[in-house]
């Protein structure tokens, strides 16, 4: 009898055969699985690239322009983009361009610091409350809607009324009234995780609460704060633009985008670039943040997940 031997056998599936499904390895740490659902939102990568691009415009401002931001008078006031000013110029003659490039560092500077001192105070405050409960959480609670009762452009503007205009202040009272949103945010999920049952078996075995608070407890609220966190930066930045605008924030001749639409507001028909191009900044940075932090919303929710 002669053995049929098959030449055109095709190779048994195997793991070098298959494209490997991230989002169904069990093995996967939770924060690699959200990073490749973000790749997967496109909305989420043009957000990227957009606060990418003035990050690096910011980084690299003196390279960009030969023109000083403070400069007055460094040529034809009030003259439309050309090859000389690409953005034109302003009423004192400086280079629009210039100071859109220079007010990048200036925004994303006050984003960062406010945001990160909202962070860190909300964050303990609302550990606190949440963990420990009763009169402390009664108290912290009453304040954040003490905070969270008034518009908080109003609350920014009583606190820099008090401190004085200026940048730096302004910056103080836009981390301020952020507190109580990142505050309510750890303290409602603290609430929800300190009956878990590695909380009780941590307090059974003798831990110390400050260890249980900043070993298990802040690592499992640390998903919910990063999302608050990218959308608290537009948000900040566009505090501190309409504190600029009133006069509250910068002040001349520092390139700040609220300020530059503040100065310019009376030439909008006559010079109208010199609102135009403030405006748009302060529009891309603020819905970069925004497409970066629903992204990010989206990757480290489970309920979001497919």
């Amino acid at each position: 009898m002669e053995t049929v031997t098959s030449t055109n056998k095709e190779p048994m599936p195997g793991p070098e055969n298959q494209e490997p499904d991230i989002t169904k390895n069990e093995s996967v740490s939770p924060w690699k699985e959200a990073y490749w659902q973000l790749r997967k939102n496109k909305l989420a990568i043009v957000g990227i690239v957009i606060i990418t691009f003035f990050i690096l415009v910011a980084i690299i401002a003196p390279l960009l322009t030969p023109y000083a931001f403070n400069t007055i008078n460094a040529g034809p006031r009030l003259t439309g983009p050309s090859a000389d000013h690409w953005f034109g110029t302003d009423d004192l003659g400086r280079d629009t361009f210039t100071r859109i490039v220079y007010g990048a560092r200036i925004s994303l500077m006050v984003g960062f610091f406010a945001v990160t001192g909202a962070l860190v105070f909300g964050t303990l405050l609302g550990i606190v409350a949440g963990f420990f409960g009763k009169w402390v959480d009664m108290l912290i609670s009453r304040i954040f809607d003490i905070m969270l009762a008034f518009p908080s452009i109003l609350l920014a503007i009583a606190i820099v009324a008090i401190l004085g205009p200026s940048l730096q202040n302004a910056l103080i009272a836009i981390a301020i009234i952020n507190i109580p949103i990142f505050g309510r945010l750890v303290r409602s999920k603290v609430i929800s995780i300190r009956q878990e049952e590695y909380i009780l078996a941590a307090k059974a075995q003798g831990m110390k609460n400050g260890r249980i608070l900043f070993h298990h407890v802040l690592p499992n609220s640390v998903a919910p704060i990063i999302v608050q966190a990218t959308l608290s930066f537009g948000t900040a930045i566009l505090e501190a633009a309409a504190l600029g605008f009133l006069g509250l924030g910068a002040q001349a001749p520092t390139p700040e985008w609220g300020k530059m639409l503040s100065d310019s507001r009376q030439y909008i028909q006559s010079a109208p670039w010199t609102v135009l191009f403030p405006g748009v900044s302060i529009m891309l940075v603020v819905l970069g943040f925004n497409m970066i932090g629903d992204g990010l919303r989206d990757a480290l929710d489970p309920k979001m997940k497919n």
